[in-house]
Parts: C-alpha cells; sequence; structure tokens
C-alpha cells in the first residue's frame, strides 16, 4: 500500500541536530497517524506520502519546517515569589503563573523554566527544538489503512513511546504506561 493521508504508518526513526548529535532515537517501529491533524510535522509526512513499506531515507529539516525560528519575544521573567514549592530548570507550565506581569505573552503557550534566579525566573514560550535544522533517518516498517478509532482520537503508540514523542515536539499524555499523541496541535506553516 502506498502511503496517503489518512494511514497509519509504522516507523523507526533517529532524530539529531545538525552536527548530528543524536536528539530521539525510536529503533522499536512505532504506530504514527499520517492525516491533516496528524501528530507527524507536516514536512516529514510529505516525504512519506507515494512511499511504501521499507522506504528508508534521511531527510534535513530547517527550523521553519519544524518547530519554528527562535522568537526572543517568547522569553520572559517573572518574579520567583509567583511559583509555589520546588522548581527546577526543564520543567514546564501550560501558561503564565497567576500574578504574572509580563504582558503581551501568550495566555495559554506551554512555558519552559529556563533559569531559575534568587528574585526571578526565566520562562520560555519557544519549542525546546525551536530555532534548530533537524535530521531525520526514517524507516518505513509497515502501512495500513487508518480506521475509525485511530481518526476520531489519539493514537496510542504503546509503552515508553513518551520520552521519543516529548522529544520530538509531540503533546503527550500518559497513562498506563501507554503514550498517547494529542492530535490537536497547532503546526508551524511551511514556507
Amino acid at each position: 500500500m502506498n502511503i496517503r493521508l489518512p494511514c497509519v504508518v509504522t516507523l523507526s526513526w533517529r532524530m539529531t541536530d545538525a552536527s548530528n548529535e543524536a536528539l530521539a532515537d525510536c529503533d522499536t517501529p512505532r504506530e504514527v497517524l499520517l492525516a491533516d491533524d496528524g501528530p507527524l510535522l507536516p514536512a516529514l509526512q510529505q516525504v512519506l506520502v507515494g512511499q511504501t513499506a521499507g522506504f528508508e531515507t534521511r531527510v534535513q529539516l530547517e527550523p521553519h519546517q519544524a518547530f519554528g525560528d527562535y522568537d526572543a519575544q517568547g522569553v520572559c521573567i517573572e518574579s520567583r515569589t509567583l511559583f509555589a514549592g520546588d522548581i527546577e530548570a526543564g520543567q514546564q507550565l501550560r501558561g503564565l503563573p497567576e500574578g504574572h506581569i509580563s504582558s503581551g505573552m501568550p495566555l495559554d503557550a506551554l512555558y519552559t523554566i529556563t533559569e531559575i534566579y534568587d528574585e526571578h525566573v526565566v520562562l520560555d514560550a519557544n519549542h525546546p527544538l525551536a530555532g534548530m535544522a533537524l535530521r531525520f533517518d526514517l524507516k518505513v516498517h509497515a502501512v495500513r489503512e487508518a480506521t475509525d478509532a485511530d481518526l476520531s482520537g489519539p493514537l496510542a503508540l504503546g509503552p515508553d513511546a513518551g520520552d521519543v514523542l516529548a522529544a520530538l515536539g509531540l503533546e503527550v499524555e500518559a497513562s498506563d504506561g501507554w503514550a498517547s499523541v494529542l492530535v490537536d496541535l497547532p503546526r508551524p506553516t511551511l514556507h
């Protein structure tokens, strides 16, 4: 079967930065939904459409094709007192903390705590891979028609997929050891 939208493709992949430093590996083939609103980056879907099981390739995505250019306007500083309890760099929160003073920042963005000081905390709304050219080594193991279940909700990708998916920038919900991709994520547009 040729890959077309929508369908489910069983993939293995390796993601590196432009210097070939590994960022994520998925040696165990995983099912991924390819659809207009699917979890895979549109530029990767474009590479796969028309291919069949057994297809292997290496593709480089520039920042605008992956997670966007880095936007310095997406960084803000908030008072340390707004954060209850222990926090650490790398933690993420949805939206700004109650009582924030930053204006013009998206209220529903996913912010990463990048730096913590005695008096303030630096928050970054950019995707952790924003501004990076990324290389993907992809292998298609199988292709099948997408079922109604695949199209109507998150596609379960199996145990321990969460770390790989998070590294790929996919928002993940985990329960009972299974990770599911949330398919309603905003996507960067291709230029």
